[in-house]
């Protein structure tokens, strides 16, 4: 189906709009993926905040005209899902997730910080935890020798009780 000028000048800012403060961007085939398969990898992908679009790749290609991701352009044929995060590894995360279980979503490239990454260094990337898990076990590490201190202090105390008792 073709769209005329003014819807595609309209996707193609759209699209700029959503990868403007991106700082991933992954691309997968899709070829032969069932309708209840690629509406449950948007809805993984929403959960996750990460911008998910099947495009026409000349409307891609201009999207990233200018942009850290302008290196995917040759990566760019085919049937295409594309996936935009602002969190470092969320969009290489979902892909790479729905890809283990759905073997339809084959993983092509990635860019990350301006550069290209070959489906290694994508699976790399979404092997990272997330910004949220970090943080969690940072805190987890602070508060380790705080409580343990704690747990001392309260046994301490205790032991001064039976010992006065």
């Amino acid at each position: 189906m073709s769209l005329n000028i003014e819807t595609k000048k309209a996707a193609v800012e759209e699209i700029n709009a959503a990868i403007a403060n991106a700082q991933t961007m992954v691309i997968a085939e899709y070829r032969g993926i069932s309708v209840a398969s690629m509406t449950e990898l948007r809805a993984n992908a929403r959960k996750e905040g990460v911008y998910l679009r099947v495009l026409k790749n000349t409307l891609a290609r201009r999207a990233v005209e200018g942009t850290s991701f302008a290196g995917l352009a040759d990566q760019m044929v085919g049937p295409l899902v594309y996936a935009a995060s602002e969190d470092a590894v969320a969009a290489a995360k979902v892909l790479h997730q729905f890809a283990k279980k759905d073997d339809k979503i084959v993983i092509k490239a990635g860019s990350y910080n301006g550069d290209v990454l070959d489906v290694a260094q994508v699976t790399e990337l979404a092997s990272i935890p997330s910004r949220e898990e970090l943080l969690s076990k940072l805190l987890f590490v602070m508060q380790s020798p705080v409580s343990g201190f704690a747990r001392a202090l309260a046994a301490l105390a205790e032991k001064k009780e039976s010992e006065n008792a």
